[in-house]
């Protein structure tokens, strides 16, 4: 395991790192001192997914003297699309295990530490207060505002960056006299509201762009040179192969970064962003309106009368579904009720469970009695009935 002591100041480079890093020290942007500079360096990475894959692959070349990762999940068959720091042999492996490992074989002159937990409001001034610079490379709303906080509470620059399907973000945040992630997004969306990747899918090659944009900012941070993304938030639309910049100013009256901050301490981001605690997820939940798949299937297999409405987009039904299903998206359910019988029994269901969740509570309101949700959803249906069933 590496240590997490912080890189002695460095005053020169070795035979073999000036051979390795001669295509910099040939730029009289970076020469021999920019290259100390990244040696000298710290940079934590908060994730090793989509984006911080591609980043860490690029840092750790760079030369980077020591970086820090924070992930406690394992590599999965879907990560795989994009996730280039792993391959198929770590597949089950912790995925800082396998970063750690594919990052090392790139470049051995670099410290890397592991952080393999779960970045709370408990541990992450502890874990961020050694590293000079953070990468955020998140993928949920609760974590990026607590990335966000303990960077400004720090004073350490935050790196950020976020996709979605075709489309993605990067900036840099908690920047002296620059704004923060609040200033942009001063509350978080309605849980439920913005599909993840996991539901409304990523173009692969998608956080390779945007990762190495944090790379490189992260970089000329380092080095001080050129122009950062401070007060500017680049936007990126693969499909039309366009770059936008927005501006960004600070807002003095942001509870965290302005004038009179009110945040000074790291709080509960899962409740502020109405988001339930893992261990809350974990419990049963105690109602009729829900059923699980191993439920489901006893009730197709004895007959019993109802409707099984697959609520997920047409083109996920092509690459699965369940028997006997009938298939209505979520965004199309409205203007479908009226063709519903109120007093017949449905059981709902999507890739998950949010989208399938939301249909139940719409059709509750439009006073349908008899509605369940399938908790899980079609991967639990993989999972617990039908393994023949392809994830996605």
């Amino acid at each position: 395991m590496a240590s997490n002591t912080a890189v002695t100041p460095e005053t020169t480079l070795s035979k073999d790192e000036i051979l390795r890093y001669s295509r910099h020290l040939i730029m009289p942007e970076v020469g021999m001192e920019g290259q100390l500079k990244l040696k000298n360096a710290s940079v934590l990475l908060v994730g090793t997914g989509g984006l911080g894959a591609p980043a860490a692959l690029y840092l750790a070349a760079a030369g980077i003297g020591r970086i820090g990762l924070v992930d406690f999940d394992v590599v999965d068959y879907t990560n795989l699309q994009r996730q280039v720091i792993h391959g198929t042999k770590d597949v089950g492996k912790p995925k800082i295990d396998s970063a750690i490992e594919t990052m090392r074989d790139i470049n051995p002159f670099v410290q890397l530490d592991r952080h393999e937990v779960a970045l709370t409001s408990e541990n992450a001034l502890e874990i961020l207060k050694d590293y000079d610079y953070v990468v955020d490379g998140t993928d949920n709303f609760p974590t990026r505002y607590l990335v966000n906080d303990a960077c400004v509470l720090l004073k350490k620059p935050n790196v950020y960056g976020s996709i979605f399907r075709f489309e993605g973000q990067a900036t840099i945040f908690a920047y002296p006299g620059g704004p923060c992630y609040r200033c942009l997004y001063p509350e978080p969306p309605p849980p439920g509201l913005v599909p993840s990747c996991a539901e409304g899918g990523v173009l692969g090659i998608l956080p390779g762009i945007i990762g190495l944009v944090q790379a490189t900012e992260t970089v000329k941070l380092i080095l001080g040179t050129g122009t950062p993304l401070v007060g500017r938030l680049m936007l990126y639309d693969a499909l039309g192969m366009k770059f936008r910049e927005l501006k960004l100013r600070r807002d003095p009256d942001c509870p965290v970064c302005g004038d009179h901050p009110t945040v000074t301490k790291l709080i509960d981001y899962q409740q502020f962003c109405g988001m339930p605690h893992r261990e809350e997820e974990a419990k049963p939940v105690a109602t009729t309106g829900e059923i699980d798949a191993v439920e489901l299937k006893a009730k197709l297999d004895r007959g019993d009368k109802f409707t099984l409405i697959d609520v997920r987009e047409p083109h996920e039904f092509q690459i699965c579904r369940i028997p006997g299903s009938t298939l209505i998206p979520l965004g199309e359910l409205p203007k479908h009720l009226n063709e519903l019988d109120q007093s017949a029994s449905y059981v709902m269901h999507c890739k998950m469970g949010g989208r399938s969740a939301k249909a139940v509570e719409l059709m509750r309101q439009s006073g349908f009695k008899n509605v369940q949700n399938m908790t899980g959803g079609i991967l639990a249906w993989s999972d617990k009935v039908d393994p023949s069933v392809p994830k996605y």
